[in-house]
């Protein structure tokens, strides 16, 4: 897909927006500053999806106007501390989850059981925890995916060539660090704004 491009269509299964005209808005931002959509989701329609590498608020306004331009759904969960004022009333509308940090074993389980009673949900997640460079990403998603038995989706951006792109569904196993050990490689080639993963 060109620079710039964006998929026409999604599968039958994924989660969607209801249409609306700021998609028509939001596709012309993201293709007038040159973002693409690279790969292709997968037609499932309950997964956990981590986006990386993470390493500034841009990220959130990048991926924000890819989800409303191309249509599709997806719940993430972000700090509690950002659902204040208008910008929480936006980023809930957006489909924004808080979370209390603190808290990650009654994270783990909220969302894995929110995941096995819907019939169709995608929740998006950043391991990283943080925009800074981390040595060790939090396992949150996998536990999540893990308990809910739900695939994983990893989804990069490469701001280099100014890409968001799609990888292949990861389906946990029994190890976590083996696992993640394992996906970390995958982000290994990918650039964000300030930093690639570490």
């Amino acid at each position: 897909m060109k620079r710039g491009a964006l998929p026409e269509g999604l599968p039958p299964r994924v989660p969607r927006l209801p249409d609306h005209r700021g998609r028509r808005l939001a596709r012309w931002i993201v293709t007038r500053c040159g973002w693409s959509l690279v790969g292709e989701f997968p037609d499932v329609p309950r997964l956990v999806l981590i986006a990386a590498p993470h390493s500034s608020w841009w990220d959130g306004v990048w991926g924000l106007l890819m989800k409303v331009a191309i249509g599709i759904d997806i719940s993430f969960m972000a700090k509690r501390e950002l659902f204040v004022g208008p910008l929480g009333w936006v980023l809930r509308r957006l489909g924004g989850i808080p979370i209390e940090r603190s808290s990650t074993h009654g994270v783990v389980e909220q969302m894995s059981a929110r995941l096995q009673q819907s019939p169709c949900l995608w929740v998006g997640v950043a391991p990283e925890g943080t925009r800074k460079p981390v040595q060790k990403w939090r396992t949150g998603f996998w536990h999540i995916a893990r308990a809910a038995g739900v695939p994983i989706l990893p989804v990069y951006f490469h701001y280099p060539e100014r890409r968001i792109g799609i990888g292949p569904l990861f389906h946990p196993g029994a190890d976590c660090d083996a696992d993640v050990a394992q996906l970390r490689v995958f982000y290994s080639p990918w650039q964000g704004k300030f930093h690639g993963t570490l």
